[in-house]
């Protein structure tokens, strides 16, 4: 398995469009949410993903957090396949390329509540109360770097 780690500039065609497939079939269908999932956000993103004979397993989105100087915000976090480790690799892999690429004190990301466990395994903190986005119960979260 390999990761990659690439500015939205760096993308390739291919690369770009297997972000927006597997982002789109994650949480605009499987999810059920209306929401307009490409933005102007994916422009100034560092995108990191972990795949396997060129296939994506696992992506994630980081970017600065508008607003929030010295926070970088992690987000669209996904993995094609459960109970495997790929969301855990990619987050791990996302966290030391945010270290490396894009200096920063502390990383923000807006959690599915179902989720939480899965982020303070990683260090990540909750910091809001439960609020709903999409229609999906989320709370904030941070980690220092």
């Amino acid at each position: 398995m390999t990761i990659r780690a690439k500015f939205f500039d760096a993308l390739t065609a291919r690369e770009l469009h297997e972000i927006l497939r597997l982002r789109a079939e994650t949480f605009v269908v499987g999810q059920s949410c209306c929401y307009q999932d490409p933005d102007e956000t994916d422009l100034r993103s560092l995108h990191v993903w972990l795949e396997e004979g060129g296939a994506m397993l696992a992506y994630l989105r980081a970017f600065p957090k508008p607003g929030a100087p010295e926070t970088v915000q992690i987000g669209r976090v996904l993995s094609v396949t459960h109970g495997q480790g790929h969301g855990e690799a990619v987050m791990r892999a996302g966290i030391d390329a945010v270290r490396t690429q894009m200096p920063c004190r502390t990383l923000f990301l807006e959690s599915q509540s179902y989720a939480i466990g899965f982020y303070e395994k990683l260090g990540f903190r909750v910091v809001s109360e439960e609020y709903l986005d999409v229609g999906i119960p989320h709370r904030d979260m941070i980690r220092a770097l």
